[in-house]
């Protein structure tokens, strides 16, 4: 792999627009910015926060919006846009949907393709993500699962990741550098 920076932070913490002057400083002038949006807009108040996101981008930036298959959207990038920079947001919002699918184990298999493809790509790669391990335990069983899985999706990539970055206030901080 040739890098792999996972991106941490709170909501509203300035995480997305971390990754994304990232991506534009990977890929400079030649490179193409690939960004895989997971989010779906299932109410008027994540349409709006959609909106925004991509009102933030650069409008000559590739977006796949890919809220299930992450392994599948990366893999395409992979093959069709071999030089280009990978960003994807956000994690957590596909951890969701995932674990919000009917399907038994679904999660768990899209987990351990994501695992498998991030072991393939050759390209630059960005994965942000919300860091919700600081609260307290959630009540309900949902919740709690997300929390769990949230946090071993967040071990497993930073295993694997150059680079942690934890932003705060706006404020990366380095937390592993490769």
């Amino acid at each position: 792999m040739n890098r792999l920076e996972l991106i941490l932070g709170g909501a509203r913490s300035g995480k997305s627009r971390y990754g994304e002057a990232q991506a534009e400083q990977l890929a400079g002038e030649a490179a193409e910015v690939v960004y895989i949006a997971t989010a779906q807009a299932l109410d008027g108040e994540m349409q709006q926060r959609i909106i925004h996101h991509r009102e933030q981008r650069p409008a000559h930036w590739l977006t796949l919006e890919e809220p299930l298959q992450l392994a599948v959207a990366l893999q395409r990038v992979r093959t069709e846009h071999p030089a280009a920079v990978i960003l994807v947001d956000c994690l957590t919002l596909w951890l969701t949907n995932c674990l919000l699918s009917d399907q038994n184990d679904y999660w768990e298999r899209q987990k351990a393709a994501l695992m498998d493809e991030l072991q393939q790509l050759q390209q630059p790669l960005l994965l942000v993500s919300n860091e919700v391990g600081y609260g307290i335990v959630p009540m309900g069983e949902l919740s709690r699962r997300f929390v769990d899985e949230a946090g071993r999706l967040h071990q497993d990539i930073a295993r694997l990741a150059h680079d942690v970055t934890l932003v705060v206030a706006g404020i990366p901080m380095a937390v592993k550098r490769g």
